[in-house]
């Protein structure tokens, strides 16, 4: 994972905590989680859209003949 092992990990867990405080790590994680589960539901909807558009694109080339 991005090129950290073990010890490294530990050291910088240690960092954060020294950092923001044992009483503000459990508001932080929350914080991060909400953050990245909008920023995924974000890419989703970028990428939905993009689909829809090729969708229709793709539709508006190719009229249906009847």
């Amino acid at each position: 994972m991005f090129g950290l092992g073990m010890g490294e990990l530990v050291v910088l867990l240690i960092v954060v905590v020294f950092l923001f405080g044992g009483k503000k790590l459990p508001q932080l994680g929350s914080a991060m989680g909400k953050a990245l589960v909008n920023f995924k539901q974000g890419l989703k909807s970028a990428q939905d859209d993009k689909d829809e558009v090729t969708a229709s694109k793709e539709s508006d080339q190719n009229p249906p003949t009847s």
